[in-house]
């Protein structure tokens, strides 16, 4: 149950910076629900070993250049999915750090949910 709640904040994260990002546009609900399958798929396969490679740029930027690696998955995706368009790195890099602060509120509440169910 929790992955798919979490799959639906993510589509709807999607949602939102294709809405708040000029340069990204999602065709249609759909979409958006492949797209964050296939972002999450990403992010946990490919995204850690970017980020063991890239560990010198990481340590020397103090961990910004992790911006580049998270846009450079979005627009990877952006690549596999038809009907999610990303019309260049920057909207990308937006994109990519819109959709980390989204995710990061939503998972704070999830994980905030999840240890009240515990309890």
């Amino acid at each position: 149950m929790h992955f798919i709640l979490r799959w639906i904040l993510n589509t709807v994260a999607l949602i939102a910076v294709a809405y708040l990002v000029p340069g990204i546009t999602i065709e249609s609900i759909w979409t958006a629900i492949v797209a964050a399958l296939i972002l999450g798929l990403v992010n946990a396969v490919i995204r850690p070993i970017l980020l063991i490679l890239t560990l010198p740029i990481n340590i020397l930027t103090l961990g910004l250049f992790t911006l580049v690696v998270n846009a450079l998955m979005l627009w990877l995706v952006s690549t596999f999915v038809s009907g999610f368009q990303i019309e260049g790195f920057w909207p990308a890099f937006w994109g990519a750090f819109i959709y980390w602060i989204i995710t990061l509120i939503t998972n704070m509440i999830t994980e905030k949910d999840k240890e009240n169910n515990h309890a």
